[in-house]
């Protein structure tokens, strides 16, 4: 340990040499390297932990720099993990950076939670929410969880000590469409820098055994009135006893969907039979879309459905892959005989392979 390097954390009395001792020897996995990842990294990473894992599948984006202030324009473009092993790697050189360029799945999370003491939710979905939720209860590790809503933010532990899980406080998952996350509905950007500043603190908390931590309590934080609200629950019966792995995380969806990976349409662009809906709103549309995209807002497909070409392949594609899932469901319902093919990722993923306009 370095002592000059800590010592403004070594002398903090209740903390001392101990807690940073603890920090040094902990193992931190941080699920998302966006708005909330970027923050608990940053500070984690300077504090001192040991080893921090790092789970994204994404590229940095010129819409990510408002908020991923860890990020620099030269960045676009590059793959997220490695552009944060580079910076944290800058601040720290001590720290051991293990990365994932991959999105956390059935498959892998087991695997990778079971090296690491604490595990951050710092994603933006709910069915990667529920995966960890139920990996970390597998594996007996606390997770730490963020969230944000426009110009609200939440904070809570779960998992810790068998205290109540992220089932406890949202029994199921809600519809596609219930809650859009900030890519759709969007997000000022210090709000993500305050939200994932208190997960990292309780992380801390959790590690150096200080404090009280967010077990059994939502903290929930206003922007606009700089107020806080303190919410209690329960752990509910059943929910610290998961044993396996749901078989899948995904909304649900009343009938299986195809989909495409945004390198495959992009070579599927060129082909004119193919029919390429754009449903998200006129603004997103308007900011960006694909030349070839054909624009019916998710609101306004059911009564101008006489508008899609149902005599070819039809691709459904939106800002993140969630609106198009629920656009293909309607459009199923309406016709039971046809696939529809829905873009994975959407434009998010998409603007990584072609120009837009």
């Amino acid at each position: 340990m370095n002592e000059e390097r800590y010592l403004r954390q070594t002398t903090l009395a209740g903390f001392g040499t101990q807690g940073q001792q603890k920090l040094g020897n902990a193992k931190v996995l941080v699920v998302g390297a966006g708005g909330l990842g970027i923050p608990v990294l940053t500070y984690l990473n300077a504090m001192g932990v040991g080893t921090l894992g790092i789970v994204d599948a994404d590229v940095v984006s010129l819409s990510n720099l408002h908020r991923q202030v860890l990020f620099t324009e030269a960045m676009v473009g590059m793959p997220k993990v490695k552009a944060v092993k580079r910076q944290l790697s800058a601040q720290n050189s001590t720290t051991n950076i293990q990365t994932y360029k991959s999105f956390l799945s059935t498959a892998n999370a087991l695997d990778i939670i079971k090296d690491y003491d604490v595990v951050v939710d710092a994603t933006d979905n709910f069915p990667t929410r529920y995966l960890i939720n139920d990996a970390c209860v597998i594996a007996n590790k606390p997770f730490v969880y963020g969230a944000l809503h426009a110009f609200e933010g939440q904070v809570s532990v779960f998992n810790y000590k068998g205290g109540p899980t992220y089932r406890c406080l949202f029994p199921t998952m809600p519809a596609a469409d219930a809650v859009p996350n900030c890519n759709e509905n969007g997000v000022l950007g210090i709000l993500p820098g305050i939200i994932g500043n208190l997960q990292a603190l309780e992380v801390v908390k959790v590690i150096a055994e200080i404090g009280e931590v967010l077990s059994g309590v939502l903290l929930l934080f206003d922007t606009l009135s700089q107020r806080t609200q303190r919410m209690k629950f329960k752990l509910q019966s059943g929910n610290n006893e998961i044993k396996t792995l749901a078989a899948s995380y995904e909304f649900d969806c009343e009938l299986p969907l195809k989909s495409v990976e945004p390198g495959e349409l992009q070579q599927l662009l060129t082909d004119s039979s193919i029919e390429l809906i754009d449903v998200r709103t006129d603004k997103e549309f308007q900011r960006q879309h694909l030349k070839e995209a054909k624009h019916i807002p998710l609101g306004e497909l059911t009564d101008r459905v006489a508008e899609v070409d149902l005599e070819t392949t039809v691709y459904i594609i939106c800002q993140s892959g969630i609106r198009s899932k629920k656009a293909i469901t309607k459009l199923q319902e309406l016709y039971p005989g046809k696939d529809f093919v829905n873009v994975a990722g959407g434009m998010n993923q998409m603007k990584n392979y072609v120009d837009t306009y």
